[in-house]
Formats: C-alpha cells, structure tokens, sequence
C-alpha cells in the first residue's frame, strides 16, 4: 500500500541525504573506511538524483518518480548489506542497516507519481471531458 506523497518523500529524501553525510562524526564511526564513506557517497547521491526526479521537491524534473523510487529500493539495499559486503559489521552496522530498510520501506509505500502531477491531469481531464458534454 502506497501511503506516502511524494512532497513528503521528497522532504525525506534531503533530510535522509544530510543525515547519512553526517552520520559517521554524529555515530562516531568515522573510521576512514568503507564505514565511512559509503553512507557519505549514498547521501550525496541521493541528494543528486532527487534535483532530478519529477516530484514537488525535484529542481530539474527528468527523472521519473518511479524511477527514482527502484534507484532508493536498489540503494537501500545495498545500503544495508553493505557492513557485511564490506566486511566492516564487527565494527559499525546499526546504522547502515537501519538507514537501508528506511530507504527500501520508503520505496515501497511513496506514490508513483508526483501528487501535483496527479492533481494536473485530473483538472485537464475534467476540463476535456466537460467540454465534450
């Protein structure tokens, strides 16, 4: 079940975003490693591609939201797995674990299309169909 707009998902995208780029120093797992620095490449490009995903927040809107939601599924993913892909888990995975299924269950339950796009089409198809009758 879809339930969150794509307004709120897009707020979450960049408030998600600055907190994986932070979270290393807030976490104290700045160790230099992969630890570090894959919640840091996530967050910058997760920053990146919602400038670019057609939904409220989106700066230039070229990237589909359903798009943008299979790359949060598919980074979120990774995200979670990553302590042990990486082989950092004895030393750091709450974190990495949590933000990824945060970013898969977000994925799976934000609207498909962005909810000003919806509210568009529907004026413009009232508006064809009115001038039909």
């Amino acid at each position: 079940m879809r339930f969150i707009s794509t307004k709120t998902h897009g707020v979450m995208d960049y408030l998600m975003c600055l907190l994986l780029i932070a979270s290393p120093w807030l976490f104290n797992f700045d160790a230099g490693g992969w630890e570090t620095w894959i919640p840091v490449a996530v967050g910058v490009s997760g920053i990146l591609y919602s400038l670019f995903t057609d939904y409220e927040m989106g700066a230039s809107r070229k990237l589909s939201m359903k798009t943008h939601l299979w790359i949060d599924g598919i980074v979120g993913g990774f995200l979670a797995t990553s302590p042990w892909f990486f082989g950092f888990a004895d030393y750091v995975y709450l974190p990495h674990l949590l933000f990824g299924l945060a970013e898969i269950a977000a994925a799976l339950t934000t609207h498909l299309v962005a909810d000003d796009e919806v509210a568009t089409r529907g004026d413009a198809y009232h508006q064809h169909r009115e001038s039909h009758l």
